[in-house]
């Protein structure tokens, strides 16, 4: 008897089509090596490249072709991909596309650019969980694939005005929850520099992306460390903003409605120069006229050159501390930044368990219901989102029982607090994130700081296939800044090193090992430096709320602290891969 697939595999395997249909539309040119014109085009800036397209110094097809091809190379390497937008621009009618072929981009011209060319042949990569017209908003969900929206989100549609190319949308895990990226409906997106790690998540397509060169800026969300992982794990940048900076509205979030823990959109680059850039440009466009979430407020330069600055270091967020590699990554910053001068204090911040179960708890007051209503029962979920879904469909009382023999504080907080609550319920937590960003406001004061610094998570890339071991509590260091929405920005600083950065042997024999708590030997359990050897690794730094003029100058002290500090880059810095520092590690 013949039998039709279930309508969960009928739309991965239609969406899969469409995705190779896309790529087999694309010119056969795109499947070759890179030309030296090819890598001229890639090798500019973001300012520069629009310079030489709105002069005609390039054309469209010259940008698309040379992006195009590393399109092709990444999805091939990392599997990155959701949807290929780049014929529907070739075969537009656009009045650039019809430039000359020619492409010099010595004459490229300096003036000033107008407000439709402020980004004028940029290519943009979109997470496939923002609206383009015409193309699916994925989330990962295999239900809302074949799909087309109706209409694209404000942001899209300030870069199309803008003159950007949105030229592909990248990869995401199911509902944008995860450790990893990794779906039935795309499969798993891996890491750039080695196949058997992952990239991260939820905008794991968009990091590896960005590393494979296969664009200039991803524009990711951001609700827990979904654009700042990839940035740590893929080697590249990405800032959270605080909520209403960026334009989001046109976002498909995860947890729609949810308002104690906003999903922020916010960028990602190859290069610091281009995402400080690009922020500059689309502000510049009055995002406020386009969406109205966002805070009319415009750029505000910020000038801390020279000035000596306070930095505050938390080593440990008291869940889960760095691995040797990253605890070298945040010693290395501290070291450099002392050299130039600056102030650095050791912190012992407020308990960020207590913020991060707040955080939790406002995430699934609705028991996960508007999470899991989108997934298929035949679809195939990471370890991490079946974890959730059956911590969070426990009968409370037999949790409590549990939580009572759980010698884990971690482990006895979730089981105790992350359950479905009521409206009265859900208005206390607000509250209590209320108290907790006043605490944390007086903390700031009484101290002066201008930043602190930390591990963006305390591993580097995890091997693929081990996000249960990790957990999501593990992303603790970056989702307490958005539970408090300041800004915070991630970039690369080293790499691991097989023999610097290697556990004492028999460590998880230890008892130091025995002694951490679970989320840690979960972390801990799955670093191994001789097989993560090169894998980038990263530093967080972190701001106040809407100062992201000045966390991206704070990015910048220190990455030219490091710099001058004699640890070396690559020849092809920030440009993709190879782009992180050097695995120097004589400071």
């Amino acid at each position: 008897m013949w039998f039709s697939p279930s309508p969960h595999r009928f739309n991965c395997q239609a969406k899969q089509q469409e995705r190779q249909r896309q790529f087999d539309a694309l010119p056969s040119s795109y499947n070759e090596a890179c030309t030296e014109q090819d890598d001229k085009i890639l090798d500019l800036s973001l300012s520069d490249l629009a310079h030489a397209h709105a002069s005609s110094s390039i054309s469209t097809p010259a940008i698309l072709q040379a992006y195009g091809k590393k399109v092709v190379a990444a999805q091939q390497a990392s599997n990155c991909i959701a949807a290929v937008l780049i014929p529907g621009i070739l075969h537009s009618h656009a009045p650039q596309l019809y430039l000359p072929a020619t492409t010099d981009i010595d004459s490229c011209q300096s003036s000033p650019l107008k407000e439709n060319h402020l980004l004028s042949g940029v290519p943009v990569s979109i997470k496939d969980c923002i609206d383009i017209k015409g193309y699916d908003t994925t989330v990962g969900y295999s239900s809302r694939a074949n799909k087309p929206v109706p209409s694209s989100a404000p942001i899209v549609r300030l870069l199309h005005d803008a003159g950007a190319l949105t030229h592909v949308k990248t990869t995401v895990p199911p509902g944008l929850l995860g450790v990893e990226t990794s779906s039935d409906l795309f499969g798993r997106t891996s890491n750039p520099y080695n196949p058997e790690y992952s990239s991260g998540a939820s905008t794991g397509g968009g990091g590896a992306l960005l590393a494979h060169k296969g664009s200039v800026i991803e524009i990711a969300t951001d609700i827990g460390g979904s654009a700042r992982l990839p940035a740590h794990w893929c080697g590249v940048y990405g800032m959270k903003s605080s909520i209403g900076r960026f334009p989001s509205w046109g976002t498909v979030s995860p947890l729609p409605g949810l308002e104690g823990v906003e999903t922020s959109c916010s960028p990602m680059a190859r290069r610091l120069d281009d995402l400080e850039e690009f922020w500059k440009r689309v502000v510049a466009m009055r995002p406020w006229e386009y969406d109205h979430t966002c805070i009319p407020l415009p750029w505000r330069p910020v000038n801390i050159r020279g000035k000596k600055l306070r930095f505050g270091v938390i080593w440990d967020d008291g869940i889960a501390p760095p691995t040797p590699a990253c605890r070298r990554a945040l010693q290395m910053t501290v070291d450099a930044l002392q050299k130039q001068g600056h102030d650095v204090i050791d912190v012992t911040p407020p308990s960020i368990l207590e913020g991060l179960m707040i955080g939790f708890q406002l995430c699934f007051s609705d028991g996960g219901i508007d999470f899991f209503s989108a997934v298929y029962k035949d679809e195939k979920l990471d370890p991490v989102l079946t974890a959730t879904k059956s911590l969070l469909s426990l009968p409370q009382f037999l949790k409590s029982v549990l939580a009572r023999f759980a010698s884990d504080p971690v482990q006895s907080a979730m089981l105790t607090s992350v359950n479905a609550k009521s409206p009265s319920q859900e208005r206390a937590l607000v509250v209590a994130r209320e108290e907790y960003r006043a605490k944390w406001r007086g903390v700031w004061e009484n101290n002066e700081w201008d930043f602190l610094v930390c591990a963006p998570h305390p591993s580097p890339a995890i091997p693929k296939g081990t996000a249960e071991k990790v957990t999501l509590v593990s992303c603790a260091n970056m989702m307490i800044w958005n539970i408090l929405d300041y800004t915070a920005g991630v970039l690369p600083i080293t790499t691991v090193q097989s023999t610097l950065d290697a556990l004492p042997s028999g460590f998880l024999n230890s008892s130091e090992y025995a002694a951490m708590g679970i989320v840690a030997k979960g972390v801990y359990a799955v670093y191994d430096a001789s097989k993560m050897d090169s894998l980038p690794v990263g530093v967080q730094v972190v701001g106040r709320r809407l100062e992201e003029e000045k966390v991206l100058e704070g990015m910048r002290v220190i990455e030219e602290a490091v710099r001058a500090s004699g640890i070396s880059k690559s020849r092809n810095e920030g440009s993709g891969m190879n782009g992180v520092a050097g695995k120097s590690g004589s400071i």
